[in-house]
């Protein structure tokens, strides 16, 4: 029997696209829209692909008309914590309302299936680790704002609809797919493992660890990574789950582990056999000192394993990403 169509916004992504491969190594027909502001055509590995904005209902319905989607994975909201204090409304409109179009486009389509790229941006600053589903969401920017309203929003067409949804809230998404081919690129860049690698690259001549006076082991920040395929078979699982007749759900996605920066660095340097020079900078604003998850729901209910739980093994498929970029 054949499997479903899926509708892959924001599929030109780092997520998406690692995304877009899994389903269709997983036999599924995919559909990416993607406008490309902030995607690149080249990491797209297959499927179909439409040059479109989520926000423009013309699209969406050139989309849904063409293709007997029935389930839609959502990655195309924008990410930068510092961009979204600076430029709030543009990550109210393009976030938020948005995705109110998508919504409503897919209800009027008659699509129920929806699966929805959260954050542990949620939490805001929370006082103890690991963190489950139920801690308290108080986000302290605008970026962790939109996806929490988000996560309402869903919450209230559920119950007002037959939409069942799948939120997923990713703590550090990191590394590459294993073959290479597709890998994390950001511009600007401001994720710690490929800042990292990219002195190692010569692109950069340091990193700068912001603070060292934390209250934790080594004195930096604590985050937990995942890789960004393990990722993207939690999505698959929840896919399955709401094809399935599964209910509406939230799940926290994180190996549960906490690495400090000054962990990340040393395990890049052995892992490339660079210096990798660090420079202490003061702190940021609104980094908690640690942010580690609870996946225990997300493996209880939908059996996910995360095979990338060594985070040598993490860096090492980014670093192999890397370097190809940069040849």
């Amino acid at each position: 029997m054949s499997k479903p169509h899926v509708l892959v916004v924001g599929g030109a992504g780092y997520i998406g696209s690692h995304m877009v491969l899994d389903l269709l190594r997983a036999d599924y027909p995919v559909v990416t829209l993607d406008d490309l502001s902030r995607g690149h055509r080249d990491l797209l590995p297959g499927g179909d692909f439409i040059e479109g904005d989520m926000g423009n209902p013309a699209d969406l319905e050139r989309v849904f008309r063409q293709y007997p989607v029935k389930a839609v994975m959502h990655f195309a909201a924008h990410s930068q914590v510092g961009e979204s204090v600076v430029h709030p409304l543009m990550y109210y409109r393009n976030n938020v309302a948005n995705t109110v179009t998508l919504l409503e486009a897919m209800l009027q389509a008659g699509i129920r299936h929806f699966i929805f790229s959260s954050s542990a941006a949620v939490y805001g600053e929370p006082g103890n680790a690991p963190i489950t589903e139920s801690h308290l969401c108080a986000p302290t920017n605008p970026y962790g704002t939109t996806k929490l309203t988000v996560e309402h929003i869903l919450q209230d067409v559920s119950q007002a609809s037959e939409l069942n949804y799948c939120s997923l809230r990713y703590f550090n998404a990191a590394g590459a797919d294993a073959a290479g081919n597709i890998g994390e690129r950001h511009e600007p860049e401001t994720h710690l493992i490929p800042l990292v690698l990219q002195v190692a690259t010569g692109a950069r001549a340091s990193i700068k660890i912001f603070g060292d006076d934390y209250p934790t082991p080594d004195g930096t920040c604590l985050r937990d990574y995942i890789h960004v395929s393990d990722l993207t078979r939690a999505h698959l699982l929840a896919l399955e789950s709401l094809l399935q007749g599964g209910g509406s759900a939230t799940y926290n996605l994180g190996n549960s582990t906490g690495y400090s920066v000054k962990q990340i660095i040393e395990a890049a340097r052995r892992i490339t056999g660079h210096p990798i020079p660090a420079v202490t900078a003061a702190r940021r604003a609104g980094d908690p000192a640690i942010l580690i998850a609870d996946s225990a729901q997300v493996r209880a209910t939908l059996g996910w394993q995360p095979r990338y739980e060594n985070i040598d093994d993490i860096i090492q498929t980014a670093w192999a990403w890397h370097q190809q970029e940069a040849s």
